[in-house]
């Protein structure tokens, strides 16, 4: 009974203060404020405030609330020690199978890389006196000069 006089005492202020920014010629902020008082008094007609303070009332409600909790925590520790033990047997098997490599021809060479490609194939240049043009020497054969 409380909390509906409440919402109501709060639903005719905020209409009054909505009829005062209209009258400044406010219409959109009063229109704004006009609906933000309609929904104490909406919710007091809809029975969702009754509803509200018989569940805020009740020990049965609370021990509810107590039982989601323990819940809530009994799920959250399982997905934690399943995240820290690597996840469900059937994905463990699945990593397992996952990271065997699979042969695909087991007599099969590395595939040729063709002419010159690999750095065993290059002839080793000769080290000069000259250290001065070693880094351009590198670079102009990088590019292939």
């Amino acid at each position: 009974m409380i909390a509906e006089t409440v919402c109501s005492a709060v639903s005719a202020a905020g209409l009054g203060i909505a009829a005062i920014t209209a009258y400044r010629r406010r219409f959109l902020t009063a229109t704004r404020i006009a609906a933000y008082a309609l929904v104490p008094i909406g919710l007091v007609m809809t029975g969702v405030v009754e509803w509200l303070a018989d569940t805020a009332f009740s020990p049965t409600a609370w021990a509810g609330f107590g039982v989601l909790g323990v819940a809530w925590v009994l799920f959250t520790t399982t997905r934690v020690v399943e995240r820290r033990r690597g996840g469900t047997r059937k994905e463990r098997r699945a990593a397992r199978a996952a990271a065997q490599p699979e042969a695909v021809a087991p007599g099969a060479s590395a595939p040729s890389l063709g002419q010159g490609s690999s750095p065993a194939a290059r002839p080793a240049a000769a080290p000069r006196g000259d250290e001065d043009f070693s880094d351009i020497e590198a670079i102009l054969k990088k590019h292939g000069i």
